[in-house]
């Protein structure tokens, strides 16, 4: 039987580019989310990016994390998956990843300057090339929380479209996340949500045939909020963006949609409630098997209805 090999994210986006939807990278920090997952992209037939952001990577340990993408691509051979770094915050820990087994590599030189951030990212892009692997790259500042790292919303810089354009010819990076109004964590927006459409289209001229990256861009799914209170939790006045926003972008430019809270809180939920209407449980695998089946519940919704990729393979 031909077993597909764990894959870069170029060929996949491009696909995506001319198809006019995204591809969905999903955060995972253990086995019954990678097993979600994989089973949402079997039965929605749809490749998947499977990112470990470095939090995870210290939480679970990253051979651990490549073992476990690397099985559950094994069992389901038909699925073009690709293992993804997010958020690497330095030329090492990009290194790490790349000779450990990662396809794709993010550096994310948001917070230098204009000109440190092409320097590294650019010293990224060589060694990645040299040994197979792709990079992200990021222009533009994001507010909210990712991993602890809190920017505060007066701190976010949209990308600017002319600089995006000298900044990818300068460092050779294969994509490219772009700040255009989406943020981290579950608390994105305080007022009306807002996606700058505008912006994003004028890089998409200037970049053409270039697969741009939105990060921070979780629905923040109102079930799971719902029922994450409703079993204990609090998770008040959590707002996303909404889904047709991102519909839309993902008909544009962007190639590849970053979710990560709308995991967090489907899993979540689903265990605050299989341990409340269980309480005598205390068996591990039961009340993880709901949170699985919760996440892969929501990233079938993702792929059929936000990014779009359903039956793209």
């Amino acid at each position: 039987m031909f077993i597909m090999p764990i894959v870069g994210t170029k060929e996949m986006l491009k696909k995506a580019y001319i198809g006019k939807y995204a591809i969905g990278a999903f955060n995972v920090n253990n086995m019954e989310i990678v097993q979600g997952i994989m089973e949402a992209a079997h039965e929605k037939k749809s490749a998947v990016i499977l990112q470990a952001s470095e939090g995870a990577r210290q939480y679970a340990g990253q051979d651990y994390i490549v073992s476990l993408i690397k099985t559950a691509s094994a069992q389901y051979p038909e699925i073009p998956v690709a293992i993804h770094l997010d958020h690497g915050s330095c030329f090492e820990v990009c290194k790490e990843c790349i000779d450990g087994g990662f396809t794709s590599v993010m550096y994310d030189g948001s917070r230098h300057d204009f000109e440190k951030n092409i320097k590294i990212t650019k010293q990224v892009v060589e060694y990645a090339h040299a040994h197979g692997v792709v990079v992200e790259a990021e222009l533009g500042r994001l507010a909210g929380v990712e991993d602890l790292v809190s920017v505060d919303a007066k701190d976010a810089i949209f990308t600017d479209p002319d600089q995006a354009v000298e900044f990818v010819e300068r460092t050779g990076c294969d994509s490219l996340a772009i700040a255009i109004g989406t943020s981290h964590g579950a608390y994105k927006y305080s007022g009306e949500p807002y996606l700058d459409y505008e912006r994003l289209e004028k890089i998409g001229k200037l970049l053409p045939d270039y697969p741009i990256v939105l990060h921070g861009a979780s629905t923040v799914i109102q079930h799971y909020v719902k029922k994450c209170n409703e079993y204990g939790g609090k998770v008040n006045g959590a707002k996303g963006v909404p889904e047709e926003m991102l519909r839309k972008a993902a008909t544009m430019a962007v190639c590849k949609i970053n979710i990560d809270t709308d995991i967090r809180l489907a899993m979540t939920a689903a265990v605050r409630q299989a341990l409340i209407e269980h309480p005598e449980n205390f068996d591990p695998r039961k009340y993880l098997k709901e949170g699985r089946n919760a996440v892969k519940e929501m990233v079938m919704h993702k792929i059929e209805k936000v990014v779009g990729s359903s039956n793209s393979i």
